[in-house]
């Protein structure tokens, strides 16, 4: 990871994205779907696509967040954690970015008493 990464370097944030999918263990989860949210910091050099204002010189967000939530949508899976794995996956394919964190929060998971939120968090760089 360059000196962009996790330690205080430029980043392109995406908070709050909705998306509807079938994922979890039960059947009711696969059958009737719920909604996800995600978090995404992605580290990357903003400096050459600042310099001469140039969307193809770093990650166009508004792209980025149509591919996550594909991702979140496609073959449902039980794990959150999984949903969070591909998501780094398909950050990380932008070459502009040298690492991720991903949150995927699942708001109305089947737990029996009364809570805010449920989450996973991943971190993930380029090896």
């Amino acid at each position: 990871m360059t000196d962009h990464g996790r330690q205080g370097g430029d980043a392109l944030i995406l908070t709050g994205l909705r998306v509807r999918a079938n994922h979890g263990v039960f059947d009711f989860e696969r059958e009737n779907g719920q909604d996800f949210l995600v978090d995404v910091t992605a580290w990357l050099d903003l400096s050459p696509s600042a310099a001469v204002d140039d969307l193809s010189r770093t990650v166009h967000y508004g792209e980025l967040a149509l591919e996550i939530a594909d991702a979140v949508r496609r073959d449902p899976v039980d794990l959150i954690e999984t949903v969070a794995e591909r998501i780094a996956g398909v950050v990380l394919a932008h070459p502009p970015v040298d690492a991720v964190e991903v949150t995927v929060h699942k708001p109305d998971a089947p737990i029996p008493e009364p809570f805010q939120d449920v989450a996973v968090r991943i971190l993930r760089s380029r090896s």
